[in-house]
């Protein structure tokens, strides 16, 4: 039978720590609750002690979140666990959460206690909070710099105090996995009264080892590993719940353990917790990232297209996301192209196939990602032939910083030539209003891009517009030494695109 792992997520304390890191309380409680989706068993709601805002949150956490266990966090004094016990009133199911350091440097440096003082300490803290709430943690804080011999007399104390679970965190981020693993086993074998806790683990990743450290700890008897999601936190951040969730799943053969999490709402969390902390994920991010299950490579595209499994060793859809994504750039093949092409339902001849490629190539130097509207583009000079086209004739810009920005545009569609006049926020929008008078289409900008295509003061600008009407969407490019000119004939361009898949529809 499979050893069960305790996913404790303090995502909500330790994880807001993280510098630039802020959450509302409304959006604590919204990932509070979307963590409890997920299936963690213990969420670390907040210090409640530390002010008044993680008093409320904490409180209000314990009182509307269903499932998991809700844990404070409390300094081993009796202010803290008494206004910790006070915040998880209406928890169903609660956890006191007490530390102390425990290391040299910080028991001489920072507390500036004898490890007598310390021992006490963290044994009264323990008595004490098992006065009021049965379950209870407690933390020797940078226990992976902490004298052994004191170490393992300490926990052999709390313990027998009445600990439920005893913490070993690597707080610094300072272990690595061999001397991490080393010192559970020998937590394991040397603490006499070890088998009535729980051995539970909190790593930081400042030499990026938080989840290797967190699951060398687990193979040697830890069974509670405390994470993030995202992996946010001090410094460089905690243990990422996900991977360690994912290698668990993963790597059976190594790692024959469970967790209780839900790994289908994992991407679902990760965007959540970046939304409401501000602290955007990294696209090469392990498990969540954007790029997670993108292929840009041609080599790869190839593999992933002919079998999954070449390059892909776990499924986009286990953790949430919808399915891979082919990335088509100046890396990607004819096969990634080519399949592309087909899930938009297009046909090309291979003569139109070829044409096709090669603007793509070309296009693919100038641009990062090529997306769906540029590929129709693309294919759409290969393919579509229409009379129903609009020419710019002329346009004139009124503006200056004292000036409503006014612009007349003239175009002419085969022998008729229409004018119109819009004003607008600038003269980009007023010519683009103005195009839309013309033309009758209630159009919107999606998107707009410029760049440089040359050097100089006299440089070729290239603008790309993204346009839509209703559900329809199209793309448009132009180009001159003019970027006003240039984002007229983009929006030109893209606007008969749109009366050209009108008309086709």
């Amino acid at each position: 039978m499979k050893d069960r792992v305790i996913i404790f997520d303090t995502t909500l304390r330790d994880g807001e720590q993280s510098p630039g890191a802020s959450m509302s309380l409304d959006g604590k409680v919204k990932v509070a609750n979307q963590l409890a989706r997920l299936g963690v068993d213990v969420i670390e709601a907040g210090f409640p002690v530390s002010s008044p805002t993680q008093f409320d949150a904490v409180s209000l956490i314990a009182e509307l979140t269903k499932g998991p266990i809700i844990a404070g966090l409390a300094r081993a004094v009796k202010k803290d666990i008494d206004v910790c016990v006070q915040s998880l009133k209406k928890a169903k199911k609660s956890r006191v959460h007490t530390f102390l350091a425990t290391s040299d440097i910080h028991l001489e440096k920072k507390l500036e206690k004898t490890k007598s003082q310390a021992l006490k300490m963290a044994v009264n803290a323990v008595k004490y909070a098992k006065g009021f709430i049965e379950d209870v943690e407690f933390s020797a804080e940078d226990a992976s710099r902490t004298n052994r011999d004191f170490l393992f007399e300490i926990i052999e104390a709390v313990v027998d105090a009445g600990a439920n679970v005893v913490n070993i965190p690597d707080t610094v981020g300072y272990t690595t996995p061999d001397e991490y693993g080393g010192l559970i086993k020998d937590i394991m074998r040397k603490v006499r009264n070890i088998n009535k806790t729980t051995i539970s683990v909190h790593c930081h990743n400042d030499l990026g080892l938080g989840s290797a450290n967190s699951l060398a700890a687990v193979v040697n008897g830890a069974r509670q590993v405390e994470c993030t999601v995202n992996g946010i936190g001090e410094r460089a951040g905690n243990t990422s719940l996900e991977e360690v969730v994912m290698i668990l799943k993963t790597r059976q053969d190594i790692y024959p353990f469970s967790t209780g999490i839900k790994t289908k709402e994992i991407y679902k969390t990760s965007k959540l917790i970046s939304i409401v902390s501000g602290i955007s994920v990294q696209p090469n991010k392990a498990i969540v990232g954007i790029n997670a299950f993108a292929h840009e490579s041609g080599i790869h595209q190839d593999g992933v297209l002919k079998e999954r499994t070449t390059y892909e060793i776990i499924t986009p859809e286990s953790v949430g996301f919808e399915k891979s994504r082919i990335v088509l750039g100046r890396h990607s093949g004819r096969h990634g192209f080519k399949s592309r092409i087909k899930a938009l339902g297009i046909e090309l001849k291979d003569s139109q196939f070829d044409k096709a490629y090669e603007r793509f190539i070309k296009l693919a130097d100038k641009k990062k990602e090529i997306f769906d509207e540029d590929l129709e583009v693309i294919v759409e000079d290969e393919i579509t032939v229409t009379s129903e086209t609009y020419v710019l004739e002329y346009f004139n810009i009124v503006s200056g910083n004292k000036t409503i920005p006014t612009a007349p545009v003239s175009l002419k569609k085969g022998k008729q030539v229409f004018q119109e006049a819009a004003c607008g926020d600038g003269p980009v929008d007023a010519a683009y209003k103005a195009i839309n008078k013309i033309t009758k289409l209630k159009a919107k900008l999606v998107d707009y891009s410029l760049q440089a295509v040359t050097g100089g003061t006299d440089a070729l600008g290239e603008v790309h517009v993204k346009v839509a009407v209703g559900n329809r969407t199209a793309v448009g490019m132009g180009a001159s030494t003019d970027i006003i000119e240039a984002s007229v004939k983009a929006y030109v361009n893209a606007v008969n695109r749109l009366l050209a898949k009108r008309k086709k529809a």
